[in-house]
């Protein structure tokens, strides 16, 4: 069976939200962007906005054209930095569950 396709999610107070996080999860360093996870999607089409790391623009520039590291490689240090974006999210009280 196959399955629906599913809306993305856009919140632009989701990326505010990301944006408020100082500095960047990978490296520390200040001045973040919302960097989408850069796969998953179709052409020109970004993921959901909840799929987003908190990245300097060298890092995040590295992430989506760098030729320093595999595909595979630059996969998996956004997927790292997404669930450390969404901890720090979290701690700083800007998501929380609804009940």
């Amino acid at each position: 069976m196959l399955r629906q396709r599913q809306p993305v999610y856009r919140s632009s107070k989701w990326l505010a939200a990301v944006r408020k996080i100082e500095t960047c999860v990978i490296c520390g360093a200040y001045g973040v962007q919302a960097a989408h996870r850069n796969f998953g999607k179709s052409m020109s089409q970004k993921t959901d906005d909840c799929l987003t790391a908190a990245l300097c623009p060298s890092c995040h520039s590295e992430i989506d054209n760098g030729k320093s590291m595999t595909r595979d490689e630059r996969r998996a240090i956004l997927d790292k930095a997404i669930c450390d974006t969404l901890a720090q999210l979290a701690r700083m009280g800007l998501i929380e569950v609804k009940t």
